[in-house]
């Protein structure tokens, strides 16, 4: 089990929804049982079941979930994932939230696998970024991850990442890599928006440089002038229409945002019926 799946944490999410209670599932006789079964109406790679999981469990330890189809796999269109038998009450107060978040992760692990898909071959990892739905950082870390991509920094306190603007503040980018190399000993990396700050942050030897917006000709260039000194990063306007050109520039790693902050959330389906 993963770090991120030890941090699962469903009572925010259960009293964003419940708050003081279900009044519409108050009709239903507590005696009541009832099945369920959860179909994707798309192609889809599955994640998020330990956070399904969590939702109905917690209302309810129970109830039953049997999983027809492993984390981390694609499925195609109006396949079964997975059945459910308990509390007709639980089931039903529980069906929201639970799908909201493997809809969600789902959505976000479908993505990553099509960037890893694109890269495939070229030894150029994709990863995402902090750009991530607020409250899902780390469910949508591990979605990343379960997709075949990889985490970026997971916050402000795990990596250095100085940019425009600290740069600015700092003075320079090489006062700025000092800087931090003096305060902490985690990896630093700092984002260059020219050939010119390129040459001045190879000089500095961070251990990572992100190249920004650059033309395809300029990370060719940027990578034949490194000459695998320093791990470089492209980021900036990268979607699947030219990710795998970049990938062949010799870059170690792109960042991509869209992995977990353009995400459209998987057409999921329960179907609930009563067990007499």
């Amino acid at each position: 089990m993963t770090e991120q799946l030890k941090m699962v944490e469903i009572n925010p999410f259960l009293e964003e929804d419940i708050g003081s209670g279900d009044i519409t599932a108050a009709i239903i006789p507590e005696s009541m049982m009832a099945e369920a079964e959860v179909i994707t109406r798309e192609d889809m790679v599955l994640c998020g079941q330990a956070w399904f999981d969590a939702v109905f469990k917690s209302l309810d330890a129970d109830v039953n979930i049997e999983w027809l189809t492993a984390e981390g796999v694609a499925v195609g269109k109006d396949t079964m994932l997975c059945r459910l038998s308990g509390s007709a009450k639980c089931l039903l107060t529980g069906e929201r939230t639970a799908l909201n978040l493997l809809q969600t992760l789902s959505a976000t692990a479908t993505v990553s696998r099509q960037y890893a898909d694109a890269v495939s071959g070229t030894g150029c990892k994709v990863l995402d970024t902090r750009k991530t739905i607020p409250g899902l950082r780390n469910a949508q870390k591990y979605a990343v991850a379960c997709g075949g991509c990889y985490n970026h920094r997971i916050g402000l306190y795990d990596g250095v990442l100085i940019k425009e603007n600290h740069i600015i503040a700092a003075g320079s980018i090489a006062q700025a890599i000092r800087s931090a190399r003096e305060l902490t000993k985690v990896a630093v990396e700092v984002e260059v928006e020219s050939m010119q700050e390129f040459l001045e942050a190879a000089a500095a030897k961070p251990d990572r440089i992100m190249l920004d917006n650059f033309s395809l000709e300029d990370m060719v260039e940027a990578v034949k002038l490194n000459a695998g000194s320093i791990e470089l990063e492209a980021s900036g306007n990268i979607g699947l229409d030219n990710i795998r050109a970049i990938a062949e520039t010799g870059v170690d790693f792109i960042s991509i945002g869209a992995l977990t902050k353009h995400v459209r959330a998987v057409d999921l389906s329960m179907r609930i019926k009563l067990v007499h």
